[in-house]
């Protein structure tokens, strides 16, 4: 039975404080938020009430021991419909949520109720949506656990809550990013494929570091040789090496990206060969040597796609833009954006229109 949805509304909106031709990212959030409570073993109290923050107790769990997990989508404004807006493979947002809330040791939101919830706030604030090209709606749904008891244990009671804000592009050009060698993401049999509040606070630090130097982001090296590339520091990674599109094979301290899967997909409907499996940074640096290393690019919500310009090792850099080619990954692109904005037919059934 679907979780019954109360609705209190903003008794004034804020839209007049969104400049569509200046948004930002991550600074500005819609009128409304939903949130829903779990006691007593069941989800319960699901309501959409007016953004505003939120009251805990000092002793919070999820302060203290971790339990926070969270996804990250997007709404766009249709082209073909001045009112409808799409958003891109929602359910599978959902399913990633409950697979790092078994992980975490949560409870999993259902997901007929995560796309409910997800409707019904995006229907009250749809107005929000950006109607500019590169603009979107960032949605941010999010579970922790709420216990305000100071002991190492599975909280029992948890909220779930999904707010959006306006966004514009994440990057605004090509990155440089560090291959790392001393700090690890994620260890095998650890939580590295869920996306846990906490993989990404301990990227903050080396991250830092990198910028010191010039980066832009950390690429992910395996946390045993530090020979092996995973990924970004919020991102996935490709190759174009001569006519081959490499992607590091799946592997438990790896996020499995949504834009990567649809990427991956994407580009074998092109008509193209994308080769999953290890690749290693000595094979990155020898085929950029021999002229071979044609492309770069890195995947994920915010991000969407973005080309690398080039990447770090040992004091080393190597540049890959300057003398290659953004034909593949400005097709992929342009072929995922038509898609999500409605500008071209969605094969895969992946647009689900509010």
């Amino acid at each position: 039975m679907s979780l019954e949805i109360t609705i209190e509304k903003a008794k004034v909106s804020r839209i007049s404080e969104f400049d569509p031709q200046n948004i930002g990212f991550g600074k500005l959030f819609t009128d409304h938020m939903f949130l829903c409570d779990y006691r007593d073993g069941e989800w319960q109290n699901a309501r959409i009430v007016p953004y505003g923050n939120l009251s805990m107790s000092p002793a919070t769990s999820s302060i203290h021991y971790g339990q926070s997990i969270f996804e990250g989508m997007k709404a766009y404004a249709s082209l073909e419909n001045d009112h409808d807006i799409t958003t891109f493979r929602p359910m599978e947002n959902a399913k990633r949520l409950n697979r790092s809330a078994h992980r975490m040791a949560m409870p999993s939101f259902p997901e007929e109720d995560f796309m409910n919830a997800l409707e019904t706030l995006l229907n009250l604030d749809r107005q929000w949506v950006p109607r500019i090209e590169g603009g979107a709606l960032y949605i941010r749904p999010y579970m922790f656990a709420t216990d305000d008891y100071i002991g190492v244990k599975p909280s029992d009671t948890y909220t779930f809550a999904i707010f959006c804000c306006p966004v514009g592009p994440y990057y605004n050009k090509a990155l440089r990013v560090k291959v790392e060698k001393e700090y690890s993401r994620a260890a095998p049999g650890g939580v590295g494929f869920t996306k846990c509040s906490g993989n990404y606070a301990s990227a903050l630090h080396p991250t830092r570091e990198a910028q010191k130097e010039g980066y832009d982001q950390i690429l992910w090296t395996d946390p045993i040789e530090h020979k092996w590339v995973e990924e970004t520091g919020t991102t996935n990674f490709f190759a174009v090496i001569n006519n081959s599109i490499v992607t590091p094979s799946l592997t438990g301290t790896m996020l499995a990206g949504i834009t990567r899967d649809s990427v991956i997909t994407g580009l074998k409907h092109l008509g193209y060969t994308v080769d999953e499996r290890p690749l290693s940074v000595d094979e990155l640096i020898e085929e950029q040597q021999k002229g071979n290393l044609k492309e770069l690019f890195i995947t994920g919500t915010a991000a969407t796609l973005m080309n690398l310009e080039g990447f770090g090792r040992d004091g080393e850099y190597y540049d890959v833009l300057t003398n290659g080619d953004t034909h593949i990954s400005s097709e992929i692109k342009d072929f995922l954006d038509n898609m999500k904005l409605k500008k071209s037919e969605d094969p895969f059934g992946w647009v689900h229109t509010i």
